[in-house]
């Protein structure tokens, strides 16, 4: 589908959009290309949000004005714009856009809300004496904790452990599938000022959020969020300072910076940013108060949704699961960083899939499909070792929904491979999930099947023949042998030549 300054195609249960132009253009073109899909979203919203809080559609709709609308119009006018074309040429409201592009924000205003009902005197005359009963960040999740709510598994390596010393980096996003369930974009922006930007994302968004992008200038990007945080001020929405990362940082510093000013502790992410032209990684565990900045040109950092940094954990995060291996941050702690051993100097492309696509738990020491492994399954777990009573709940609808893998060679070519459904293929299918967990069954309607799909690669580009699309993993031009052999404790593990390159 072809439209003025935009086009899209299908793949794989992906759908690419390219876009490019001013701001409002390259807005129209996205809401165009995207219109059902984004009726669709925030149809689903709206469910989710009175299901989830028992509160109207007004109630939201008047925090974002304040909080999020407000503050994008006055400090991102060009990201402003954007979103306005978006909303038109999706035929939306630019309210229920701007909450939607915002929601996962929503979730660290929400507690701290009624520091700020004197500047809304309506809600608080309309809604004030139900904030007492507001329920807490996590309530989405099943749970009562005031802490949020946690997803995504994640690594960056460089030097000795990749196989050509370069940077090999992998994610997945896990998440309550009516959520997860929508970021089966990607999405090209070339915009008239700054870098051009490949992201995975969800329609109508103008930032990934979940979080996979590279860009022009040789930046690759993930993140995943810091469990049971719960600071929050009145600050600039994080989906505009990762925006203004994406487009428009130049150096390791700028990203450190971007995000840093005026920061709202919403969703509060440890990121991962790798540098390919001047070969460095480096990780912001951006908390409120607290920052910790980490770079490395030979090493590792890992993401499984707890903080290492010691103020940020105890200070501005409640139960974050840091060393408990019967939940999924300590559990996988504990397996991303013995499969950055056991895979030391052969880290590439291939490598990275089957690494974000691992079973092993930890705990019980097999491979199990569950919610402590790399590849999350919560729908598949009784959760019967919980440490935590108000964690998710047995069998819940989220998990996994994805995989990207990108490295130094795809990142030139602005391309990274994605892997829709889950990391590991397993497929979800929505009528033989509610007939086995009935409790679920007023999802129905708003779950949609995943099958299993093959991994593909997405490269930037202005032409509607995408001949560099395929299916084809085995690109890179390390030429190890692979051997598949049966370990001790029944997991796969893989036998390589080892690299022959020089260590440093």
């Amino acid at each position: 589908m072809k439209v003025k300054n935009g086009f899209k195609y299908n793949k794989n249960g992906w759908t690419y959009i390219s876009i490019k132009g001013e701001p409002y253009e390259r807005g129209l073109a996205h809401g165009t290309l995207l219109k059902d899909e984004i009726k669709t979203c925030l149809a689903t919203m709206e469910w989710n949000l009175y299901d989830s809080h028992g509160l109207e559609m007004d109630f939201f709709r008047e925090i974002s004005n304040f909080i999020f609308r407000e503050t994008i119009e006055k400090n991102f006018p060009e990201i402003y714009t954007e979103l306005k074309g978006i909303a038109k040429g999706a035929n939306v409201g630019l309210d229920e856009l701007i909450l939607w592009n915002n929601i996962a924000s929503l979730d660290y205003v929400l507690p701290k809300l009624k520091l700020y009902l004197d500047d809304m005197p309506h809600l608080k005359e309309k809604y004030g004496h139900l904030l007492e009963t507001l329920p807490a960040v996590g309530q989405l999740e099943g749970g009562s904790n005031k802490g949020s709510s946690d997803k995504c598994s994640a690594f960056m390596a460089i030097g000795d452990y990749t196989h050509d010393g370069k940077i090999c980096c992998a994610h997945n996003s896990f998440d309550n599938f009516i959520d997860g369930q929508t970021f089966n974009n990607i999405i090209d922006i070339k915009p008239t000022k700054g870098h051009r930007m490949l992201f995975q994302g969800a329609p109508g968004y103008i930032s990934s959020q979940t979080d996979f992008f590279i860009n022009s200038e040789g930046f690759i990007g993930t993140e995943t969020t810091m469990g049971g945080f719960n600071a929050y001020t009145h600050g600039d929405p994080i989906i505009c300072r990762i925006r203004k990362c994406m487009q428009y940082a130049n150096t390791l510093d700028d990203y450190v910076d971007f995000l840093k000013k005026e920061n709202s502790g919403d969703y509060a992410n440890s990121w991962l940013i790798g540098d390919t032209k001047r070969n460095e990684i480096m990780r912001i565990e951006l908390g409120l108060q607290f920052v910790n900045v980490e770079r490395k040109k030979n090493g590792y950092f890992i993401g499984f949704n707890a903080p290492y940094d010691a103020r940020i954990r105890n200070l501005e995060c409640v139960n974050s699961g840091f060393d408990d291996i019967r939940r999924h941050q300590g559990a996988r702690k504990v397996r991303l960083e013995q499969l950055m051993e056991e895979h030391k100097g052969m880290l590439n492309i291939q490598i990275a899939q089957e690494i974000i696509a691992d079973h092993y738990d930890v705990y019980l020491k097999k491979i199990n499909l569950c919610s402590r492994t790399v590849c999350s399954h919560y729908e598949l777990d009784d959760r019967a070792f919980m440490s935590q009573a108000d964690r998710p709940l047995p069998y819940q609808p989220r998990g996994a929904v994805d995989g990207c893998v990108a490295d130094t060679e795809s990142c030139k070519k602005m391309g990274f491979y994605g892997r829709w459904g889950s990391s590991c293929g397993t497929p979800f299918i929505v009528k033989d999930f509610i007939e086995k967990n009935m409790q679920w069954k007023r999802y129905e309607p708003y779950l949609v099947d995943r099958p299993s799909q093959p991994w593909t690669y997405f490269t930037a580009t202005d032409k509607t023949n995408h001949k560099n699309t395929n299916t084809n993993t085995n690109t890179n031009k390390n030429k190890n042998t692979i051997k598949r052999v049966t370990g001790k404790t029944g997991q796969n593990k893989t036998k390589r030549k080892k690299s022959t390159r020089s260590k440093k």
